[in-house]
């Protein structure tokens, strides 16, 4: 049975996604803009950042599919869910729950461009440098994670433990 190491408490989160949400409402006051929120993962996080935004936005999600059952990605990525909003000429904020290796986030917002966004920049709760094989800029950073493979607050193991209200390193023995 793995061991869960509790990472980040759900004040920690609270209080680093507000931090965010006012400064994206500051940057795109004014402008169009659309949160794409990658799934599963980023449900719980794009549900409470866009909350406490300030200004008003369009909401669509997105999902990837690249991890199986194991801890590693599988290297081949395919979109298994298209965005339905058309965000030509509207600014897109591609919302994650973990940028890891990069390479997925890359995927997608080459898929996205395909669109003819006005801007397409990311948002993610945890930005972790661990496996990072890609030179994908992370406009905004709830935290940033050094290593672990990480579960809670929409992440997952194999479909487990994204119910937890906070983050915790999932330790195998």
């Amino acid at each position: 049975m793995p061991e869960l190491i509790p990472v980040l408490k759900r004040e920690d989160i609270e209080e680093s996604t507000a931090s965010v949400a006012r400064q994206i409402s500051a940057a795109y006051k004014g402008r169009k803009l659309v949160l794409v929120g990658v799934l599963k993962g980023a449900f719980i996080f794009m549900a409470d950042l866009a909350r406490r935004l300030t200004i008003p936005v369009e909401i669509d999600f997105v999902r990837a599919a690249s991890y199986g059952s194991g801890t590693t990605s599988s290297g081949k990525i395919e979109i298994t869910k298209e965005i339905d909003i058309d965000i030509e000429g509207k600014d897109v904020l591609v919302v994650e729950d973990i940028v890891d290796s990069g390479l997925t986030l890359t995927y997608l917002v080459n898929y996205l461009n395909k669109f003819k966004p006005a801007t397409v920049r990311v948002c993610t709760l945890l930005d972790k440098l661990e496996r990072r094989q890609s030179k994908i800029k992370v406009d905004y950073a709830c935290h940033t994670i050094e290593k672990g493979f990480l579960v809670g607050y929409g992440l997952d193991y194999d479909e487990a433990y994204r119910e937890l209200p906070a983050i915790y390193h999932l330790k195998f023995q």
